[in-house]
């Protein structure tokens, strides 16, 4: 489990340290206090940006004046299965706007940060992710598949690569009014191809291992939603066809769209445009369609399912839950048995969790059961 968060010239911290400890922790504090923020540094603590999609650049301290955040560091200290502490890092250092991972104070692939922790988070932003854009229902997705299925995030970044430089190749041409390079085009279809083929198979086998967690849940107050990927290649995997089958149809499909794309200056055809929807069941409509409280408590309930999966997997790698702001727009009820499902994750499944909110009182419900940590100031005052 995670022991300790430090953090150096992050966000609104000039130097903050936070003990953690089995369990839950609550962070309250006014709008603007950088609760917020500390959720963001443990969310680094996976390949990708983090919850907030912010670049590294965007997440040094500036003080007022400041054209450019400075250099920064978050740090945690964790504790392996021997009870042995293993020290995790992330930064950027003077004079650069890269990231850097460190695992025992060597650079590391932010892949490997997965043999560690598995976080998975909810934010604001998500209460109405049924009804947002459809290209971050995907990437919410996607965070889920790889915090079970690890080689998913590299599988996607070198998908992501390749359809970067083909679309590059395609808009050159056409401005030019010449082919593409015949021979490159081919070798970065096929990266595609395969590449995508194995994400979608990847994604398939996480739906209906989440569907099946989702509907032996059918005891709590949550709602369920069924849900779909709207997408030929994970359709196509679901259905049971061979990954060297889904392949052939993706290299297919990106020949018939090089002209398309090349004229748009879009990629109008792939895994990338693979959308996820959900049907309310309860109602038997779409979530799309319901308020933000109903998507706010079918988000969770998804969530809520993936975490139970991964504590009941086994796996080295505990997963951690980030939840910002999550009692607000959850009834009574709801708010208590998020409570006390959280609490028995951390019982049963040794998960940890952090949790946000501006109001204490909405945390009641956690007295005797979780720490509590008021935010202000930039500090973090243990209560």
């Amino acid at each position: 489990m995670i022991t300790s968060l430090t953090l150096t010239d992050f966000r609104s911290y000039a130097a903050a340290a936070l003990p953690l400890a089995a369990g839950t922790t609550v962070l309250h504090g006014p709008n603007g206090a950088g609760k917020t923020n500390v959720l963001e540094a443990l969310s680094l603590f996976t390949p990708g940006k983090g919850l907030r999609g912010a670049t590294a650049a965007e997440m040094g301290r500036r003080e007022p004046g400041e054209a450019a955040g400075r250099p920064w560091a978050v740090a945690l200290t964790i504790e392996d299965a021997d009870g042995e502490p293993v020290r995790l890092g992330t930064g950027v250092q003077p004079g650069s706007n890269r990231r850097l991972v460190r695992i025992e104070g060597e650079t590391a692939a932010p892949g490997r940060l997965l043999d560690w922790l598995r976080p998975v988070w909810a934010t604001p932003e998500q209460d109405r992710l049924f009804s947002d854009a459809r290209a971050e229902r995907l990437k919410f997705f996607d965070r889920l598949v790889f915090a079970a299925d690890p080689d998913h995030a590299a599988v996607v970044a070198i998908y992501e690569r390749a359809l970067k430089e083909r679309l590059r190749l395609l808009t050159e041409a056409a401005e030019h009014g010449r082919a593409p390079d015949e021979v490159w085009l081919e070798a970065l279809e096929t990266r595609l191809a395969d590449s995508g083929a194995r994400a979608a198979t990847a994604r398939a086998t996480a739906l209906a291992t989440l569907q099946a967690g989702i509907d032996a849940r059918d005891d709590r107050p949550f709602p369920q939603a069924d849900l779909a990927l709207d997408g030929e290649a994970e359709r196509a995997a679901g259905a049971g066809q061979a990954a060297e089958t889904v392949a052939a149809l993706l290299a297919e499909g990106f020949r018939r769209a090089r002209a398309r794309d090349g004229a748009a200056g879009r990629s109008l055809f792939g895994p990338h445009r693979t959308d996820l929807t959900a049907l309310h069941r309860q109602k038997n409509r779409p979530a799309a369609e319901g308020s933000s409280g109903e998507q706010k408590a079918l988000v969770l309930n998804l969530i809520l399912a993936q975490i139970g999966r991964l504590a009941a997997s086994g796996t080295a790698a505990r997963p951690i839950l980030l939840l910002d702001e999550a009692p607000a727009h959850l009834d009574a009820g709801r708010r208590a048995a998020l409570f006390d499902e959280i609490e028995a994750l951390g019982q049963d499944g040794g998960v940890q969790a952090v949790m946000t909110g501006t109001e204490r009182a909405l945390f009641d419900g956690l007295n005797g059961r979780a720490a509590f940590v008021r935010v202000e100031g930039g500090g973090l005052i243990g209560e």
